[in-house]
């Protein structure tokens, strides 16, 4: 089961995760979150435990208890959904992005978008890059 670990000091560090929730159960991986930019914490993790019983007792003891001087937040983790699914464009990726017309017709169609009584009635060669 993987959990949330919310609100923890900037020096914590996986290893201390690790030992913290290692009285409750196996611990199968422990992360703290960085800044890509900075590098400093982000000031939360996660905790991947074994067994589903252990994770919810580290759930009920440590929620709201106290880790190298702050007072953390434990939770099961949801599931990230913006993740890229191989090439099915539903994430990242061009797509190009119509505004909407004051015309009548789809509010994504071209034949809408360059309509004399759409967005583009001016006709101007700014507007008509696609």
């Amino acid at each position: 089961m993987n959990l949330f670990v919310g609100n923890l000091h900037p020096e914590s560090t996986a290893d201390g995760l690790r030992t913290l929730f290692s009285e409750f159960g196996d611990v199968v991986s422990s992360k703290v979150i960085f800044d890509m930019n900075t590098g400093a914490s982000r000031g939360f993790g996660f905790v991947e435990m074994a067994d589903k019983t252990q994770a919810n007792d580290a759930i009920d003891n440590l929620d709201v208890s106290y880790f190298e001087g702050n007072i953390i937040s434990v939770k099961e983790a949801k599931q990230n959904n913006n993740k890229s699914r191989g090439g099915d464009n539903r994430s990242g990726g061009y797509r190009p992005r119509f505004p909407r017309s004051t015309g009548s017709g789809d509010y994504n169609s071209r034949d809408s978008y360059n309509s004399n009584s759409g967005y583009n009635s001016n006709n101007d060669d700014k507007y008509n890059r696609f």
